[in-house]
């Protein structure tokens, strides 16, 4: 059962849930939009959101937060230089789910996440 659980499964062990979600949203760093299906853009947005937030904060504590996560220098730097300060006067919601139809292999409904542009 899955009473209180606020994460999503993916259909997948939690080392192999980490690395995926971790994966999408180095991804989204990388290029500000990523297209993936509707439940893995939920949850990567749910990490991203948690990374501007650090972002925001700039503490060096912050940056090791978030290298844990996208374990790339450069894109740290992007993180906390071009990304988080984009985002200083909103309180949340830095990303936004769209959808985008379904795949055409098996139906799935496909999604773009994206940071939400101030």
């Amino acid at each position: 059962m899955r009473h209180r659980r606020r994460d999503q499964r993916l259909s997948r062990p939690t080392e192999a849930r980490e690395e995926l979600l971790h994966g999408l949203v180095k991804s989204l760093v990388q290029s500000d939009r990523i297209r993936t299906t509707h439940a893995r853009a939920k949850e990567a947005g749910r990490l991203a959101d948690r990374l501007v937030t650090w972002g925001k904060d700039g503490s060096l504590h912050a940056r090791r937060r978030a290298f844990a996560v996208l374990q790339d220098r450069t894109l740290v730097k992007r993180l906390f230089a071009e990304i988080a300060p984009r985002h200083v006067y909103i309180a949340g919601g830095y990303t936004r789910v769209g959808r985008r139809g379904v795949r055409r292999g098996d139906g799935a409904q496909q999604s773009l996440l994206a940071f939400s542009r101030i």
